[in-house]
């Protein structure tokens, strides 16, 4: 038999091993159990952010951080692709950019074509986006090209390709009620830049080749279109210089019934943030019924000068 003053150590010592052998067990699996429940938790919350569908959810909210933005891997050639299961004859595409990093989307082309892969000869290139401010949505006329699919590609290396909201309307592309029609504006620098030449259906961008407005240099220049029947708007296209392309920066565009936009009924469909030189962007109007289409640009000493101005009538289709 054992001596119990020898013995009581021993088992005192098995005991006290085992207890911290179980201690930490206990911590490991508490810890592995912390883990898995932060895992499950950010999953719910984070692991359906930037999936490709939230482009088409119809929800135009530009903040990422929402949940209703796309998000690619930085990547060579990153893409988006909708299938439209039919083929369709596309109008136009819209594209709603992200409140932050607003350049990601400068260069990517818009494709659509009845095959998923964009070097089908079959396939057409609808348009190159140059720029759309942060938050913006802006319209890209497609020229009634039919297909199923349409992509989102974004050329070049280490490219991550983010995208809040894609829409793509259907028929026809909207018919210019501006062109040919009468307009006027605040002041004329020179016969070479009368109102008329921002509707005569001419995007040509080089004011000196004769079809860009130019007001003089004053406070609150404005220029006017009226399109003589009442329209409801959904799109007004404005074609920027190619040179000194911030004049149109701040730029509002107003629709109404009344020759002055300062008018109850006048509606102001949108302020331009930024048009890139010699491009041409399109402003959503969400159909607001009027007349009259004026570019106002609040401001001393500004000067205003427009290359086109295209309004289509109609709600998207």
């Amino acid at each position: 038999m054992c001596d119990p003053l020898i013995s009581f150590p021993i088992r005192y010592q098995v005991r006290f091993r085992v207890l911290s052998t179980i201690l930490i067990l206990y911590r490991y699996f508490v810890q592995k159990l912390f883990f898995l429940l932060y895992l499950l938790l950010y999953l719910k919350l984070y692991g359906t952010v930037g999936i490709a569908g939230k482009a088409v959810d119809g929800n135009r909210d530009a903040n990422y951080q929402s949940g209703s933005c796309t998000l690619t891997n930085a990547e060579s050639d990153p893409w988006w692709r909708v299938d439209l299961v039919n083929v369709y004859t596309i109008g136009t595409v819209m594209i709603t950019n992200r409140q932050e990093l607003e350049n990601g989307l400068d260069g990517a082309e818009i494709w659509i074509g009845n095959s998923t892969t964009i070097s089908e000869p079959e396939s057409i290139r609808c348009a190159i986006i140059s720029h759309i401010p942060k938050g913006q949505a802006f319209y890209f006329p497609c020229n009634s090209v039919k297909g199923r699919y349409v992509t989102v590609f974004l050329p070049g290396s280490a490219k991550v390709l983010s995208l809040c909201e894609v829409e793509v309307y259907y028929g026809q592309l909207l018919y210019n009620v501006a062109l040919k029609k009468t307009a006027v504006q605040s002041s004329t620098s020179s016969t070479v830049g009368t109102a008329g030449r921002a509707v005569d259906g001419n995007r040509d961008a080089s004011y000196q080749r004769g079809s860009c407005t130019l007001t003089s240099g004053q406070s609150n220049p404005w220029w006017r279109v009226d399109l003589v029947n009442v329209y409801t708007i959904g799109t007004v296209m404005i074609t920027n210089r190619d040179e000194l392309e911030n004049r149109l920066d701040g730029a509002e565009i107003w629709i109404g019934n009344s020759t002055k936009i300062s008018d109850p009924e006048s509606n102001r469909c949108a302020v331009i943030s930024h048009i890139p030189s010699g491009q041409a962007f399109y402003f959503p109007c969400n159909s607001v019924k009027g007349r009259y289409v004026t570019v106002f640009l609040p401001g001393s000493a500004k000067v205003l000068s427009l290359c086109e101005v295209e309004v289509y009538y109609g709600k998207p289709l």
